[in-house]
């Protein structure tokens, strides 16, 4: 009986706990897939939450190979498809840990000075890049890239071998 009401307790406890997290967010989720854009066995999922309050939240999740070392991949919203020539940077994400191949984060002012809503960024003219490293040679390696927004996100319509480079002065945010 007291293993009954333990399970019992416990139960609860964590439903309770999952409860006030999903207070934080309104109904509104979309997930963009992230496509394995180089030679390191990465894909992931980009995914957007509205916050009760009409902020926007960036989850990424990579599929890959975990590491006990801290390492963190940058990952950059940038403004036109990922086939697209000269797109700035319209936003920095925290960068995904190798620890557990995750990013989380609240967005805020775009490099053009825009704040979007749920609905502005359904209909957003961008793309995500998850780079190697934030500098040097590796920085113009993509582990995933993924259109997002009004973009064609589909497998079909992705070739890694068409990506336009991150040209350092085009970076957006400097």
């Amino acid at each position: 009986m007291k293993k009954l009401l333990s399970i019992l307790l416990i139960s609860s406890i964590f439903y309770a706990c999952n409860k006030d997290e999903d207070r934080r967010y309104t109904r509104n989720e979309i997930t963009y897939e992230l496509f394995q854009s180089s030679d390191f066995e990465y894909t992931g999922v980009a995914t957007l939450r509205e916050l009760v309050t009409g902020e926007l939240e960036m989850e990424i999740t990579l599929d890959g190979t975990k590491d006990a070392t801290p390492y963190f991949f940058p990952v950059h919203l940038h403004f036109g498809s990922y086939d697209q020539a000269d797109s700035p940077i319209a936003f920095l994400f925290n960068p995904v840990d190798i620890r557990t191949l995750r990013s989380v984060t609240k967005m805020d002012v775009l490099s053009d000075g825009r704040v979007l809503t749920f609905e502005d960024f359904k209909n957003f003219d961008g793309h995500i890049k998850i780079h190697l490293a934030d500098s040097g040679p590796e920085y113009n390696i993509y582990l995933t890239v993924g259109n997002v927004g009004s973009n064609d996100n589909s497998r079909v319509a992705f070739d890694r071998n068409n990506i336009s480079l991150c040209a350092p002065e085009l970076r957006g945010i400097e």
